[in-house]
């Protein structure tokens, strides 16, 4: 009987792609490996992404972790990357032991990860420590998610910031638009490209071609988000077609 494992999300009240570009990876992680995944969400209130709103969201994090501890979780992802990057330097950090404490005091022994903290160790798990990247906020976010990676030693030799502030029209990009986008990133210097520094903006089928096209590995923050899960789960990662992040051989 294969196990199964149920993956707790929070994520942004309006965010959509998560609970679509997560799923689909592990599906394809079921088809090499013998357990079988779930996926459960709690919602923090957000639909534009600025400091001040990203700030008054996190407020809801507890009450979202003591959820999902309802739930029997075995691992919880925060979901919301600018969040927790806008905190400052090693805000990650700080989120995942806060969060895994009052995971605990609810009766849960699930670890909690973020998404922030996932990009960072996919980008190095890459052998990576510059990038170019693609994120869909305001160019002061997207400052800042390159200010908190260069706090880590991960120098962002170029950014495209989209600028888009609704976070509900985030989730209606077409991931197609990342080929074009990333074609106009300078990658000369680049050791990767994270085609999406951002969990609520689609990019799944765009991986492998921004791959072939720029001749780099490609991450993204989900794909970032589905290796540490695995790792935290102590599980190989054995997913097809979704960059080299996710390649079994990494």
């Amino acid at each position: 009987m294969s196990r199964r494992i149920r993956i707790g999300l929070i994520v942004p009240s309006s965010n959509t792609t998560m609970e679509t570009e997560l799923p689909e990876l592990f599906r394809r992680q079921e088809r090499h490996a013998p357990q079988t995944f779930s996926f459960h969400s709690a919602r923090m209130r957000m639909t534009e992404v600025t400091p001040e709103a990203l700030a008054a969201m996190d407020q809801s994090s507890d009450r979202c972790v003591i959820e999902l501890a309802d739930a029997d979780c075995d691992v919880l992802a925060y979901a919301c990357l600018v969040a927790v990057m806008a905190a400052g330097p090693g805000a990650h950090q700080h989120a995942e032991r806060r969060l895994s404490a009052v995971a605990a005091a609810a009766g849960s022994g699930a670890a909690v990860i973020t998404s922030a903290g996932a990009l960072v160790t996919g980008i190095r798990a890459l052998g990576a420590s510059r990038v170019a990247l693609i994120a869909p906020y305001q160019p002061p976010l997207t400052r800042m998610v390159v200010d908190y990676l260069a706090d880590l030693d991960i120098d962002v030799v170029d950014a495209v910031s989209l600028g888009v502030a609704d976070n509900r029209a985030v989730g209606r990009l077409d991931p197609a638009d990342l080929i074009g986008l990333a074609g106009q990133l300078d990658v000369r210097r680049a050791e990767a490209v994270v085609v999406s520094a951002c969990v609520q903006m689609p990019s799944l089928p765009a991986i492998p071609q921004v791959e072939k096209l720029t001749g780099l590995p490609v991450l993204s923050a989900a794909t970032a988000t589905a290796r540490q899960v695995l790792g935290t789960l102590g599980l190989e990662t054995a997913i097809d077609g979704a960059g080299a992040l996710l390649h079994a051989r990494l």
